[in-house]
């Protein structure tokens, strides 16, 4: 029996629950319905027989009964005013309370829905009943139950709403991160671990060359599993940099192109909304030479507060994000050199050497390799939405953070923005790797050696011979942080 085989068969033992049985053969199918990788998990588990047979008649009957598109919503508020009816279905919303009336609001992002302040409302009592459900993130997926209501806010006539009646959250596997970790334990080899982890964001191991493949493309996974990472990777066309940060997660966004505003971003004022960076994981701006931003100035200004602190002031509004940033830009081969200016490539709002610095971490993307047939996860694999899960809950462990500063020593005159960068990288990379790891005995040192602080070196070490080419009153050299010698 092969390594991987002999892998494959232990995830399914110590897992056993959380496997699917993959085939790059149902994607096309998924793709046409337009479901995320993580929905597409769920359902092959929900509608087959445990083994390798997926009874596609009745996913295809559920999406059509329970997953609308958006121009489905125009009919779905049809039956809804019109034939007064309840509709049912699963979908993502945001949930926020509004001071001045007291009512629990709702929008669905997905369906543009409301236009208008006071069209969406949650009911008093399902609000009481489901509080930790609905207004425990500022966003989530449910199953929900929707009635339109001749009357708005407070009883006002002549003010119809669409009021939710029942809510379910979909969060189908309880995460529990003490089993995830006793699991890690099981699998002795980093590189069969890393194998584990391909498979459960859709990726066959046999389709990568190396190892450092193989680390290349999960260092996309940073910003999913530690808060506030700020990446910058240019790559080819054709590295899977679009499904990685739309498909794997409900947690993420991703934006492609188009115009991005400062109130998109951060806080819309005249809705009172706050933006993308409160609302997610992290916020990946693809196709970032596309992407027109309206007030270059303004922007650039907002970015530098965010990226430094997590904070945001608009006007008078004061907001704190956890979202990493990413960009994510496409580079012709000629261009793939460290060696000289790449930032180029960047619009001009990122032009500038102070703004750059914030960011953590340049993920070389032209060390992935371009999708192949090969590349896609055939067999059993860790349920993406689960793996999802478990990256969002990851977060919130401050302890891996401990571990990583009692580990590495810091030279008194090392620059703060290397060294916080070097160790938030190295932070998510060890959360990422060793999650069984959670007290500095435990370590082994010269696995976080290579695979974490060497790994956040690189990252960041490119960053700096960016912002040296760049403007050369930044040095290009790295602080000599080292390994904590043991006692």
């Amino acid at each position: 029996m092969s390594q991987l085989m002999q892998m494959v068969e232990k995830m399914r033992s110590v897992f056993s629950s959380m496997v699917v049985y993959k085939n790059p053969q149902y994607n096309s199918f998924f793709q046409g319905l337009n479901i995320p990788s993580f929905l597409r998990d769920w359902l092959i588990m929900k509608f087959s027989d445990k083994g390798e047979k997926v009874n596609f008649e009745e996913i295809q009957d559920f999406v059509s009964r329970y997953i609308p598109r958006r121009n489905d919503w125009e009919r779905l508020k049809a039956e809804m005013i019109n034939e007064a009816r309840q509709v049912r279905f699963l979908a993502k919303i945001q949930v926020t309370m509004d001071v001045q009336s007291g009512e629990g609001l709702f929008q669905l992002p997905d369906f543009g829905f409301p236009r208008k302040k006071y069209e969406a409302r949650i009911n008093g009592r399902l609000l009481r009943e489901k509080k930790k459900e609905l207004l425990s993130s500022s966003e989530t997926w449910g199953v929900m139950d929707l009635e339109w209501m001749p009357e708005g806010v407070k009883g006002k006539k002549d003010q119809g709403s669409i009021v939710m009646l029942d809510f379910t959250s979909f969060r189908p596997y309880s995460v529990d991160l003490d089993f995830y970790r006793e699991a890690r334990k099981e699998f002795l080899s980093v590189e069969e671990w890393v194998n584990m982890l391909l498979l459960a964001v859709d990726y066959h191991p046999l389709g990568f060359l190396d190892l450092q493949e193989k680390l290349a493309l999960l260092s996309r996974l940073l910003p999913f599993v530690e808060k506030r990472v700020n990446l910058l990777e240019l790559a080819p066309k054709g590295t899977g940099k679009s499904y990685m940060f739309s498909q794997i997660s409900k947690h993420g966004w991703l934006v492609s192109g188009g115009t991005m505003s400062r109130a998109r971003l951060f806080y819309d004022m005249s809705r009172r909304e706050a933006g993308l960076v409160s609302r997610y994981d992290y916020v990946a701006l693809d196709e970032i030479q596309t992407i027109n931003f309206p007030d270059e100035e303004e922007m650039r200004g907002a970015l530098k507060g965010y990226l430094e602190s997590g904070e945001y002031r608009v006007g008078e509004h004061y907001g704190i994000g956890e979202a990493g940033m990413i960009l994510l830009g496409n580079i012709s081969r000629e261009y793939m050199d460290e060696n000289r200016n790449m930032l180029r490539e960047l619009p001009r709002v990122f032009h500038e050497s102070a703004l750059f610095d914030r960011f953590h971490g340049f993920v070389k993307g032209w060390e992935i390799p371009r999708m192949r047939e090969n590349m896609k996860a055939e067999g059993w694999g860790l349920n993406t939405e689960y793996f999802s899960e478990v990256m969002h809950y990851l977060r919130d462990d401050v302890r891996y953070a401990g571990v990583v500063d009692e580990l590495l020593l810091v030279p008194k005159g090392a620059d703060t923005r290397d060294t916080r960068a070097i160790k938030r990288l190295a932070t998510a990379w060890f959360k990422l790797l060793f999650p069984h790891v959670t007290q500095p005995g435990q370590v082994n040192r010269e696995d976080f050696r290579t695979y974490c602080l060497e790994s956040a070196m690189r990252m960041r070490g490119l960053i700096r011979r960016q912002l040296h080419l760049m403007d050369s009153e930044y040095a290009q050299a790295l602080p000599q942080i080292e390994l904590v010698e043991t006692k």
